[in-house]
């Protein structure tokens, strides 16, 4: 083995996992591709002790505070595969490089899957949204859409309310039942009914959304719910997967460890809702946990 431990990805659920194997002294590796999830957005928020801070800064102090233990390192690359092998696992890096670690904790996060709509990725992270815990106050009282890609979609504009009065549900032509209608107009939320064609405004800026139509719907903001799809690595592996609302996430016990033995998943990668804090809660939720089955073997 090449070390005890090898931690794909090192965002926050990554970091958050070395930190507490290398404080248990030891040797574990993190392997980082360099794209989190949320690079795209300019600060974090309800993060405790970080709000409004860049995720990459977070990021990288988490790195630098990583290092300063001498049990741990960091490569950046791409993981192309993993594979269990006698006594552990190996990962296979893009450059050809293999790896082998007695245990293997997956932190790889999942990618956004946006909707065919014109304008959606220039605007990813700072007008079009997809967490109004994390953005929502900073719209606040302002102009805000939500665009349908689900049926659950409509939830979201309702909660959406709770930030704002002037918000319009675009129902991207998905059916809403009565009762939905009901419930979206007693809110005061607007609703339209036409497909969405492409968002106006010079981005990453947003004037409106732009329908089919020809209706322009004045917005500041649009929320949206992405489907996500999650790295190969765990499927390659054998781990079993759950089924929620937003796409595939690999099931874990309560300590993290999936369905194979000696494999740990914290983040995004395994989990149906997402939010910083849960990632890193996760993260030390694995890293303690696969340290304890070492221990325990």
């Amino acid at each position: 083995m090449d070390t005890d431990f090898i931690v794909v990805g090192g965002s926050f659920a990554g970091m958050a996992a070395a930190i507490q194997l290398a404080r248990a002294n030891r040797p574990v590796r993190v392997i980082d591709a360099g794209q989190p999830r949320n690079r795209f957005a300019a600060a974090a928020h309800g993060f405790l002790g970080h709000d409004g801070r860049a995720p990459r800064a977070i990021i990288d102090d988490a790195r630098r505070q990583l290092l300063a233990y001498p049990s741990a390192s960091v490569i950046d690359a791409m993981v192309d595969s993993a594979a269990p092998v006698d006594g552990g696992f190996e990962v296979v890096l893009a450059g050809g490089e293999r790896m082998r670690g007695k245990r293997l904790i997956l932190a790889s996060g999942v990618v956004d899957q946006f909707p065919s709509i014109s304008g959606v990725r220039e605007r990813w992270g700072t007008s079009v949204l997809h967490c109004p815990y994390c953005h929502g106050y900073e719209f606040l009282g302002r102009q805000l859409a939500v665009i349908g890609v689900m049926p659950m979609s409509s939830h979201m504009a309702q909660l959406i309310a709770e930030w704002s009065p002037f918000v319009t549900y675009c129902a991207n032509g998905i059916a809403l039942d009565p009762e939905q209608e009901q419930v979206l107009r007693a809110r005061g939320i607007r609703i339209e009914h036409s497909p969405v064609v492409a968002l106006g405004g010079a981005a990453p800026a947003l004037d409106g959304i732009i329908l089919a139509d020809g209706t322009l719907v004045p917005a500041d903001a649009a929320f949206l719910a992405t489907q996500v799809s999650t790295s190969p690595l765990a499927r390659q592996l054998g781990c079993a997967f759950d089924e929620g609302p937003l796409g595939a996430y690999v099931r874990t016990d309560e300590f993290q460890e999936t369905s194979v033995r000696g494999v740990f998943a914290a983040g995004d990668v395994a989990r149906m809702w997402h939010n910083a804090t849960w990632a890193a809660a996760d993260g030390v939720s694995a890293g303690t946990a696969a340290h304890r089955s070492l221990v325990f073997a």
